[in-house]
């Protein structure tokens, strides 16, 4: 191609910011990236850059202010808002500030990539883009669906999903949070005739009712402030595909008449549209919540559920599933290795222990993220200090201890560790169990947390990715 389209990566964690140039180079575009608010605000004025990347938490001025002003600098750039906050305020606020779209963390790098280059297409189409196309997509996605299935129960599963596979009947996942219904998912999609065409994502309780239905079913130009261009939908996207909808359950009643509309009819209209728009589709759903239920507390139609139910798999829970624990361990340490280009080679052996002996309440996605931690911080104090409940009758103790907080388990310490060591670890680990009593006593509600402990908002949230604390219902980031 004559011109390869340049994108601003706008990231403080230098983690995710590798990963996300990774993932960009290897799809052809060109990156330049900035880890501060000072520096992204140089890097647009600096120019040229096709598109923006912009982490919303940033070291002053925050990405708010950096997308206030890089758009009154220029109307025209896409600029794309990554960001783990999931106050549905914020995403209003981004949007009304003049974001192009928004992307909550964790995603796909394949929806990163869907998002970005539509972006670029309905720049093109408005006249301000470069001449030349965006590269074809060629990132990769990561799944885990090569990850080992020994249990009994897993091997269910799979037989069910390759006879359903090919099938093309919508089909409901249900199970605890995270275990792994987005990859099962994936598997259905991988099987089917449509594995060619797109497999689109969509978390229906990420984002508010307003938005979910803009990023379902798209939106006119001009149908509601901030919608400057025409934008197409999830399910447009998905044509001919699969589209997932993560926790279905938590779709606004509204919502769930227009989806029903879509099943019936193979036709939706655009928010501000007045002309349909057919699609064919597979739908895939997942909700951990028990749709019954929120049928007879009338939070959830039983017409679409039964519309949706036309298939049932359940995935069970990790420990329903504990020879799992050891293939997986395997399978994630080494995942991480090479993606942090190095880190613990092997979990110690009396991890493992306590690994097996614990009863996993947030399943294959809590013990992803314990294993992660285990390899970048090669630290077991970190890792087992999360471990506060669940250990099996007559499981081993560990000697050499310490505990690091109310009806926690035991915490192996180094022999020999000098006393400021132990000292900093000790403080480390008491304002860790701090932060995460907030957190449990707030329903995770970052912002209350923070008045809780006397910090403001911005302070927590850095305390937060210091110490490694990861919400249990969300998965890691930048999957």
């Amino acid at each position: 191609m004559d011109h390869e389209c340049t994108v601003l990566v706008v990231e403080d964690d230098e983690a995710a910011r590798t990963a996300l140039t990774g993932f960009l180079q290897a799809g052809g575009y060109r990156v330049r990236w900035a880890g501060t608010g000072a520096e992204a605000l140089s890097a647009v004025a600096s120019g040229p850059a096709d598109a923006v990347l912009l982490d919303l938490v940033l070291p002053e001025p925050d990405g708010f202010e950096v997308l206030r002003t890089a758009r009154a600098s220029d109307p025209h750039l896409p600029i794309i808002v990554l960001s783990a906050l999931a106050q549905a305020e914020d995403v209003v606020r981004a949007m009304k500030l003049g974001a192009t779209d928004y992307l909550p963390k964790p995603f796909e790098p394949a929806e990163l990539d869907l998002v970005l280059r539509r972006a670029l297409d309905a720049q093109r189409r408005n006249g301000s883009a470069p001449a030349a196309r965006p590269p074809e997509p060629r990132l990769q996605t990561e799944l885990d669906g090569s990850q080992p299935v020994l249990s009994g129960a897993m091997e269910r599963v799979r037989d069910l999903v390759e006879r359903i596979a090919d099938t093309d009947v919508p089909v409901l996942l249900v199970g605890e949070s995270g275990v792994g219904k987005d990859v099962i998912a994936r598997q259905i999609h991988s099987l089917s005739r449509r594995a060619a065409r797109p497999f689109v994502k969509i978390n229906c309780a990420a984002l508010p009712a307003e938005l979910l239905e803009s990023e379902l079913f798209g939106h006119e130009r001009g149908a509601f402030t901030g919608a400057h261009t025409e934008k197409p939908g999830k399910f447009e996207l998905a044509h001919q595909g699969t589209i997932f909808l993560d926790e279905i359950g938590e779709m606004d009643p509204r919502l769930q008449a227009k989806l029903l509309q879509v099943l019936q009819d193979e036709e939706f209209y655009r928010v501000g549209g007045r002309r349909p728009v057919r699609v064919d589709a597979r739908v895939l759903t997942a909700t951990n919540r028990v749709l019954e239920a929120a049928i007879r507390q009338g939070t959830f139609r039983e017409d679409l559920f039964y519309r949706l139910n036309v298939v049932t798999v359940r995935v069970p829970p990790l420990r329903e599933r504990k020879e799992e624990i050891g293939p997986l361990v395997r399978h994630f340490t080494e995942k991480y290795r090479r993606r942090y280009r190095g880190g613990l080679e092997e979990v110690p052996a009396e991890v493992m222990e306590r690994f097996l002996a614990y009863d996993w309440p947030g399943n294959v996605r809590e013990l992803e993220n314990l294993v992660r931690r285990l390899v970048v911080l090669r630290d077991p104090a970190m890792v087992l200090g999360e471990l506060t409940a669940g250990r099996a009758p007559g499981a081993p103790t560990i000697p050499n201890t310490v505990r690091d907080g109310p009806g926690s388990l035991p915490v192996p310490l180094p022999d020999d560790e000098p006393l400021k060591e132990v000292a900093r670890r000790a403080a480390r680990m008491a304002e860790r169990e701090a932060i995460l009593r907030a957190l449990k006593r707030t329903g995770w509600n970052k912002r209350k947390a923070a008045k809780r402990l006397q910090v403001s908002y911005k302070a927590l949230l850095y305390k937060i990715r210091g110490c490694g604390i990861v919400d249990p219902r969300d998965a890691a980031a930048l999957e």
